[in-house]
């Protein structure tokens, strides 16, 4: 079995002369991505279309950094803010309406704990998966294997060791749940600040646009 197909299936590899070469691709596509007019939406959407592949409305501010590009699978309205870094040996999957502030990283790649086994050149890749309406905090570390549920808000700083539930509130390191989110919170845009009347009535039309 080939390393490739042996990363493919969750099996230790080694990132010899092939796998090299599908990262060189991904990293001139990074290239031109971390290069590019900042100013250039268009092409900015453009590249990130070229790097992930199927994709609606996703946007990416550079730097952005990951290893191959085609392993990361986002959902609608996905963003990630400046200087994301996605080490996608293993699937990477974000569900829709996904946000990321800056410096976050997921990291699917890991190597042995043995030093004897570590400097085989083994190394390895556990898939991550996000779901739908997730807000990862700035300098936020998620770590191989993790799952996320769906309306999940994670604070900054956090490193997200073990899953979290759908509907929670969780930070720290190591990342824990604090509290539920409920529809109390509909409400508030921050800590105690209501909404205004007029960005209400904008966020209940919306709402009812899309329930339609």
């Amino acid at each position: 079995m080939d390393n490739r197909t042996r990363r493919d299936a969750g099996l230790p590899y080694i990132s010899d002369a092939s796998v090299m070469e599908e990262q060189k691709v991904c990293r001139r596509i990074l290239q031109r991505l971390n290069t590019v007019d900042r100013g250039d939406f268009e092409a900015i959407g453009q590249i990130i279309q070229e790097l992930f592949g199927k994709s609606e409305n996703a946007f990416v501010n550079p730097p952005f950094y990951c290893d191959y590009g085609s392993h990361i699978e986002v959902g609608k309205n996905f963003f990630a803010n400046y200087n994301c870094t996605i080490l996608d040996v293993a699937k990477v999957k974000i569900g829709d309406n996904c946000q990321m502030a800056p410096n976050v990283t997921i990291y699917t790649a890991g190597h042995p704990l043995h030093p004897d086994s570590r400097n085989s050149l083994y190394e390895y890749g556990i898939e991550v998966t996000i779901g739908d309406n997730v807000w990862i905090g700035g300098n936020t570390v998620i770590l191989p294997g993790v799952h996320i549920g769906n309306n999940v808000v994670i604070g900054a700083g956090s490193v997200v060791t073990k899953d979290i539930p759908s509907w929670s509130l969780a930070a720290g390191n190591p990342c824990r749940v604090l509290r539920q989110i409920t529809e109390e919170d509909r409400k508030y845009y921050y800590k105690n600040r209501q909404f205004d009347e007029e960005a209400w009535e904008d966020i209940c039309r919306m709402q009812k646009e899309q329930e339609k």
